[in-house]
């Protein structure tokens, strides 16, 4: 039964994507989401209460999948569970989503009115970024700069972030670097600022950060098929 709403919720979402990033926020109806994805108006409803819901789980379900894609890599890799190459992942893999990319590039022409409304804070938040228990973990690994606690990273790791993402518009005409490449200067500035300079194995840790990467995917697909306000 829930395998036959979630495919039903996966068809709907499709096409709330689709058309989110053809025609951006302002212009897409529930009914014009409800007959691309061959469902009465009604059942979207049952699924999301309301429109911002709806579009908030567009983009929960591609959190989920990000997260699933930084974990596969942490088990296939130890060391991508060190802050910069966990951040280096997560970069590349939501500007390499077009919802994701619009939302922390603030693209207004996609998202208008969503990026005011308090239905896509989860997606910007600190959570989303780093969780303390993630930070915790490097901490008490020695992963991160000796004598740095986790919460000394709450203002200057997502000023560094989100700085990133959002000189995307700003950015002179000159500026040709690829995707990679803005990932890789990323990287080095979180590795420079917040690492010591000879870093031991991050092996020990893995376990307990992928499990908190799980719990961060499990709270986005919960949100993206449940309807949750809150998201993560």
């Amino acid at each position: 039964m829930r395998s036959g709403q979630d495919g039903r919720a996966d068809r709907i979402l499709d096409a709330a994507k689709e058309l989110l990033l053809r025609w951006g926020y302002r212009r897409v109806t529930i009914d014009e989401i409800a007959k691309r994805a061959e469902v009465g108006k009604g059942t979207i409803y049952l699924h999301w209460r309301t429109r911002e819901q709806l579009f908030f789980a567009v983009a929960a379900r591609e959190a989920v999948a990000m997260f699933d894609a930084v974990v596969t890599a942490m088990r296939d890799d130890p060391g991508e569970i060190a802050l910069h190459r966990y951040m280096r992942r997560f970069f590349m893999e939501a500007m390499g989503r077009p919802v994701l990319r619009a939302v922390f590039t603030r693209d207004v022409e996609t998202l208008d009115k969503f990026l005011s409304s308090p239905a896509r804070k989860p997606l910007e938040g600190a959570k989303l970024l780093a969780s303390r228990e993630y930070l915790g973990v490097l901490a008490e690994h020695g992963l991160l700069r000796p004598g740095l606690r986790p919460e000394d990273l709450d203002y200057s790791l997502p000023a560094i972030v989100f700085g990133f993402f959002g000189i995307e518009p700003l950015l002179p005409a000159e500026v040709t670097l690829d995707l990679a490449e803005k990932a890789e200067h990323l990287a080095d500035t979180l590795r420079r600022t917040f690492e010591p300079a000879g870093p031991p194995s991050c092996e020990p840790a893995t376990g307990r950060v992928i499990e908190i990467f799980e719990g961060l995917s499990r709270d986005f697909r919960n949100a993206a098929y449940g309807g949750d306000d809150d998201g993560a």
